[in-house]
């Protein structure tokens, strides 16, 4: 604020101190909100403003579940990007795997698993009234926030047709009249360094414009064997990014405001890597293929944050985009209100992989543009009129989008590629023909297995696999297009009812590439004729084969090679090998036209008491699968085999929500407890798995999510002492039908993935003046998840045990905010968790896991001058 208005600055100081919260007591324009009269009763919780249902109302009012998070609870707790600030969110979880480019939210354990570009989100992220096309595409640096609604359950009529579990709704600090300047720099361990500042100023009397720019670098939180290299960091998880965003307000008269906004940031780290959570047999084989060896020990052992790649894991991300929100208010539609929000969006990440995580040479990807890119090019269009009569709030709305997607796919095979596979291979298949055999008294010759694969594919050893294995190229349009509306009827001083509803057109077209440059010698070659190919090799195998009479030959190998010839076929003839694919050009479209929607009755049994019921109508989008499927049959719907499948498309996922709630006020408004009851049936739901090789799309019949959730903030009588806190629990489960993999056999009846049964989050925030002019600020909050499974078969070993995240910040410094220090911890106990556990990939009994943070610690100095 500026020192010239000193009813103001008083104002905002005291403001302040109540505000010390994990909820917002303003609205968006709150800086520049006009003095109180001095007989004014303080600000409650009670006076909490939202934007759920896109118009500004008191949270109290909203017959939705929302989560609020203002700008000063999400400063205390250090939270930057969507991905920190679970911590505060019951009933959220939010992972990433292969890069940070590819993650995931999910609300009530519903969520859609990330790594492939294809699939939308269930969890929408909208930033400043911007639909961001997947949630990895709104998880870089936040920078100045005033706050977070996190709305639970389907909110497909307002917010669109990719919010079929919720919608995270971000609102950004807009540009003040006030004068005023902020900088902090921030140092804690892991070398950790970081940067910020923003401006804000009026020119002249109807404009202002606000900039915002920050700087980051920290190493790498997990250590990494490099093996013979060329890979030469020996850490991983770093960060090194850089992010601006400026604002431009214009308000040429009382009825117009006109908001153009434009940002970029750069993320240049390495990310992610995994540690091995159980070393299976072939961890001899990496090891012995690995120069100077991995040092491999007994027992897997997370807590040691150690990883192995011998590939780079470097990520090139960049996302930029320019948007305009105009708000008129004018007599031209009836004493309504026309907002449009322009948008453009360009986001694109490549990222290097080392695809097997260990130290041995065997199959990566380069960090390369023409081998390794997703890209989402998103032009978007939003009009909407919003009015008010005496019994009637209503608002209409058009959308539009056009979203571009390109994605360049690649396999590369190591120098370790065929001697790890052909070892592997060659002993497993010989050591089964060899227990076939011992009950007729015949051996198997099981020296030199790696040069089995090398005879069944009549090539010369080391020339089956080598170079660029695979190279593919998606280029898919979506367009969408939405009419909506939403309305609340006041049918009396009491009880209110709202119908929405948006119908929407979604076209996508696809057209994929592709290619395997080096050939695929050993798949080709295996192809031709398998069955003799494999015969001819076993024969050599057998031990005194050669004096069995023919007819006794042609019997023995006529009950081998039906079961041998499709396990070696298959292991030679994995996705980035199977030369099957080579020269396919493959088009697709699909066309979906979907009505959504939703009716909520709400009845205020006092000014103290509101419940409410409402079922909605949820829908997201169907589409395609961007990764090598084949199967036995060639369809999608087969199981595991070497028959490329063109039809890669999945259909829309819908559920259908019931919800029962209630908001109260309590001390005269300073205490809020809110409780609600949900139901949600979800119809086809979109799973991506990873089974080892690739990544495979099953649409399950049945999801059902129930259960119930609470959520507390009291401002206590305790001067500057505010409690926030609140619990889920949910039953989130797969229905009862049978799926066509064997690896997802424990799927039926059992609760899903990353989707905990209890999460319960809360926070203490104390805030006290010493001195004359000095203060003290003390948060502390905590995350608790129940134990649950962290892969989507729900595989027992990639359980992750009950946890909870404990983070905690102290600072001081001058009463008027001019400056302050801060020392703070997250994840203060040092746990130990899965993000994301994983069949370790070609890895045969081996599992692997994403970890999430260790502890980090730092202080943090802030200045500011308003």
């Amino acid at each position: 604020m500026v020192s010239g208005h000193p009813q103001r600055h008083a104002l905002a100081t005291a403001l302040l101190a109540i505000l010390a919260s994990p909820v917002l007591l303003s609205t968006a324009h709150a800086q520049d909100a006009a003095p109180a009269a001095e007989d004014e009763r303080p600000t409650t919780l009670a006076g909490i403003t939202v934007t759920a249902q896109k118009r500004e109302e008191a949270l109290q009012d909203v017959p939705i579940v929302v989560n609020v998070l203002d700008g000063q609870l999400l400063q205390d707790t250090g939270v930057r990007d969507i991905k920190d600030m679970q911590v505060l969110v019951p009933g959220l979880t939010v992972t990433s795997t292969q890069s940070a480019a590819q993650t995931t939210a999910r609300i009530r354990g519903i969520g859609t698993v990330g790594d492939n570009a294809g699939l939308e989100s269930s969890v929408g992220v909208v930033i400043d009234g911007v639909y961001r096309a997947r949630n990895s595409v709104g998880f870089g640096d936040l920078g100045e926030v005033e706050r977070i609604e996190v709305l639970k359950g389907p909110q497909g009529t307002v917010f669109g047709k990719n919010t079929s579990a919720g919608v995270i709704n971000v609102v950004t600090r807009r540009p003040s009249y006030s004068q005023s300047a902020e900088a902090e720099v921030t140092v804690g361990n892991y070398g950790l360094l970081g940067v910020s500042g923003a401006y804000s100023d009026a020119i002249g009397e109807s404009a202002a414009f606000r900039v915002f720019a920050a700087k980051r670098e920290r190493d790498g939180v997990d250590e990494v064997g490099t093996g013979g290299g060329p890979r030469r960091e020996t850490d991983d998880g770093d960060q090194n990014y850089h992010t601006v965003r400026a604002q431009l307000l214009l308000e040429p008269t009382d009825t117009l405001d006109i908001n153009f906004s434009a940002d970029y940031t750069s993320r240049e780290e390495n990310c992610c890597v995994t540690v091995t959570t159980h070393r299976g047999p072939t961890a001899a084989i990496i090891n012995a293929l690995t120069p100077g060896g991995e040092g491999i020990i007994p027992v897997a052992d997370p807590d040691r944050r150690l990883a192995y790649a011998n590939r780079s894991t470097e990520q090139d991300l960049k996302d930029k985009g320019a948007s305009v929100q105009v708000d008129w208010d004018s007599s031209w539609f009836g004493d309504a209100t026309l907002t449009s929000i322009t948008a453009f969006r360009d986001w694109q990440a490549i990222n290097g992989l080392d695809f097997d995580y260990s130290g041995a040479d065997i199959l990566y990807r380069a960090p390369d543009a023409d081998e390794s890119l997703t890209r989402f090019e998103t032009f978007s269009q939003e009009f909407r009129l919003t009015g008010s009569t005496d019994r009637l709030d209503w608002m209409v709305g058009v959308f539009y989008s056009d979203e571009d997607l390109d994605r360049n796919d690649s396999y590369r095979f190591g120098a370790a590629y065929e001697p790890y596979l052909s070892t592997l291979v060659g002993s497993q298949v010989l050591a089964g023909v060899a227990a076939q055999l011992a009950p007729l008294g015949l051996t198997v010759n099981q020296a030199n297995p790696a040069t089995f694969l090398s005879q069944v594919s009549g090539q010369p050893f080391g020339t089956n696999y080598q170079g660029l294995a695979a190279l593919d190229r998606h280029d898919q349009n979506a367009r969408s297009t939405a009419i909506f509306t939403n309305n609340t009827f006041h049918a009396t001083d009491a009880l209110d009812f709202t119908l929405g509803l948006r119908y929407t057109h979604e076209k996508k077209e696809l057209h994929s590439v592709y290619s395997n440059p080096n050939g695929s010698i050993g798949c080709g070659s295996t192809l031709a004729n398998p069955a003799a190919r494999v015969g001819g090799a076993l024969a050599q195998r057998i031990d005194n084969f050669a004096f069995l009479p023919p007819a006794l030959q042609q019997q023995l190998l006529g009950a081998l090679v039906p079961a041998v010839a499709p396990q070696v076929a298959g292991f030679m003839c994995l996705p980035w090998a199977n030369i099957a694919h080579h020269g396919r050009d493959v088009g697709q479209s699909r066309t979906e036209k979907e009505w959504s929607g939703t009716f909520k009755a709400a009845y205020d049994w006092s000014d103290e008491v509101m419940t409410y019921a409402s079922v909605a109508r949820g829908y997201k989008a169907g589409g395609f699968n961007l990764d090598r499927v084949q199967s036995s049959n060639g369809l999608s719907s087969g199981v595991q085999g070497i028959t490329p499948v063109d039809d890669t498309s999945f259909p829309g996922e819908f559920v259908n929500s019931f919800e029962l709630g209630m908001k109260t006020i309590w001390a005269g408004g300073n205490l809020l407890f809110n409780a609600a009851l949900f139901y949600q049936d979800y119809e086809d739901f979109q799973l991506n798995s990873f089974l080892g090789t690739s990544f495979v799309v099953r649409s399950i019949p049945e999801v059902v999510s129930q259960g119930f959730e609470a959520d507390l903030m009291w401002q206590t009588p305790v001067q500057g002492l505010m409690l926030q806190g609140g619990l889920t629990y949910a039953e989130t489960e797969y229905g009862d039908d049978l799926l066509p993999d064997a690896d997802l056999a424990l799927l039926p009846g059992s609760q899903m993935s990353f989707a905990p049964k209890w999460s319960g989050n809360a926070s203490a925030t104390y805030e006290w003046d010493f001195g004359a002019d000095y203060q003290g600020r003390f948060n502390i909050g905590a995350k608790y998840m129940s134990d649950y499974n962290t892969g989507s078969d729900l595989d027992p070993q990639k359980a992750q045990e009950a946890y909870t995240l404990l983070n905690a910040r102290i600072g001081f410094g001058r009463q008027d905010k001019r400056w302050m220090v801060e020392f703070w911890g997250q994840n203060l106990t040092d746990d130990t968790y899965k993000q994301v556990g994983i069949d370790a990939p070609i890895q045969a009994g081996s599992w692997n896991a994403f970890l999430g943070a260790p502890r980090t610690y730092g202080v943090t100095f802030r200045v500011n001058y308003f």
